[in-house]
């Protein structure tokens, strides 16, 4: 692997996390005219700032400290009555200063998550229809903002988590049960703040930004039911999830439980929800570096899901076709495709994350091929349990790794993708970047 190829790789990784930051999406999104007295959403509604009450500011996600940190710069931290948020990270120096930064845990939720959650709800308690509430909502909201229902505890939702993982489920699907075991997500941040208004803005993360699904949807209509939630157990063979987690899902699809607020509910007429970053910006100012550098550039999808492995194949299919035909584009060629690829655990998995899972079968699929280079980035910096970003390869991939002895199909098969890339120094490492929309995988041939 050059290094004069790995430098623009990652100029067009930074690109896309520079076109996604949090902190310059929410100052797009919020305008304050001159006076001060007027605070415009674009795209959204217009508000009257002498006619708010109170203000109070509340989320999380893994961008939500940035987001935080935006909003005082627009709004004066004084017309800020209260505010509460919580991240994956501890609050650096430069935290906010009326707003209060919490740290929970991220993929999964531990104590620190649930009690900061019981605290930022209770600011919503009492308030009234002239208050005006700003949600900041990131991807990790689910597991950061944490307040499971009566009967169930975090131990148990830390072992259905687990299984969900394990078991490949689809984001969307895990967290159509994750809502129905929940006290805020799917609709009910917003139902706690009415008659308040919410205005949600909201940093996807989630494959075509549905609203509902983006950290559980705290904000937004819940679609989904009880029944929902079973069905995701039944079809993922997931019949030995802790008793009380299935006893209330059980009961609710029953009846004996209130369903999460849907559509029709009236509370929403006064919420608001704004996508302020997305993948599709990630991948489009990929484009445009990648044009500027003097590639052919074309965004083939951001709906891309699957076993990472399978798609890692595809991939590496659509590099040999650069290669061999021109299709769709000639050298030298960028591809970029955007989405979030599920990985189904080996009986003792290794270390290592979808994306790298994802470059390792896309190197063993490139053996051989010149003068290409594939890229697979979690824009949050994290891939899996791992301080990777994700991974690089090329064709030289599978012999350098052979000849330290690796055997990339045996890393591949137990999930210990991690280890190998290491060892090639291939490894993606950006820090943690303060933003989360996606997985971005770049196809390169130069």
């Amino acid at each position: 692997m050059t290094d004069p190829h790995r430098a623009i790789a990652m100029d067009l990784v930074q690109a896309a996390l520079d076109a996604v930051d949090p902190f310059a999406a929410v100052c797009r999104a919020l305008r304050l005219d001159a006076d001060g007295r007027t605070l415009q959403v674009v795209g959204g509604p217009t508000l009257d700032l002498d006619q708010v009450d109170r203000i109070v500011v509340v989320g999380g996600g893994k961008a939500v400290l940035a987001m935080a940190r935006a909003v005082e710069s627009i709004l004066d931290p004084q017309r800020i009555h209260d505010g509460r948020v919580i991240a994956k990270e501890a609050p650096p120096p430069q935290r906010p200063e009326k707003i209060v930064v919490e740290q929970g845990a991220h993929p999964l939720p531990d104590d620190r998550s649930l009690q900061a959650t019981q605290r930022m709800m209770g600011l919503l308690q009492g308030l009234g229809p002239a208050d005006l509430v700003l949600a900041l909502i990131s991807g990790g909201g689910s597991s950061l903002m944490t307040l499971p229902v009566p009967d169930v505890g975090l131990d148990q939702l830390e072992r259905l988590g687990q299984q969900l993982l394990a078991a490949g489920v689809p984001i969307h699907a895990i967290n159509t049960v994750r809502k129905h075991l929940s006290r805020i997500k799917g609709g009910q941040l917003a139902a706690a703040a009415a008659p308040a208004r919410t205005v949600a803005l909201v940093l996807s993360d989630v494959v075509g930004s549905p609203l509902d699904v983006i950290a559980s949807g705290p904000t937004a209509p819940d679609p989904t039911t009880f029944d929902d939630a079973l069905e995701v157990l039944a079809r993922h063979g997931l019949d030995q999830v802790p008793g009380p987690v299935m006893r209330w899902l059980s009961e609710g699809a029953a009846g004996k439980h209130a369903e999460t607020p849907k559509p029709s509910d009236a509370l929403f007429t006064r919420v608001h929800n704004q996508i302020i970053g997305s993948n599709a910006l990630a991948a489009e100012a990929v484009l445009r570096r990648a044009a500027a550098l003097g590639f052919n550039s074309l965004l083939l999808s951001t709906f891309v899901e699957g076993e990472a492995r399978e798609v890692g194949r595809v991939h590496a299919a659509l590099l040999r076709e650069v290669c061999a035909s021109a299709r769709p584009l000639s050298r030298p060629a960028c591809l970029v495709l955007g989405g979030e690829t599920t990985v189904t655990l080996s009986d003792s998995p290794g270390r290592g994350g979808r994306n790298q899972e994802l470059a390792l079968a896309a190197a063993l699929a490139l053996q051989g091929l010149p003068e290409v280079m594939l890229v697979a980035l979690a824009t949050d910096g994290n891939d899996g349990p791992t301080d990777a970003g994700g991974a690089l390869c090329d064709g030289t991939t599978v012999a350098r790794a052979r000849a330290l002895g690796l055997d990339p199909h045996d890393h591949l098969r137990r999930n210990d993708a991690y280890p190998l890339f290491e060892a090639l120094g291939d490894l993606l490492i950006t820090g943690p970047t303060g933003t989360n929309v996606n997985d971005l995988t770049l196809l390169l041939a130069f």
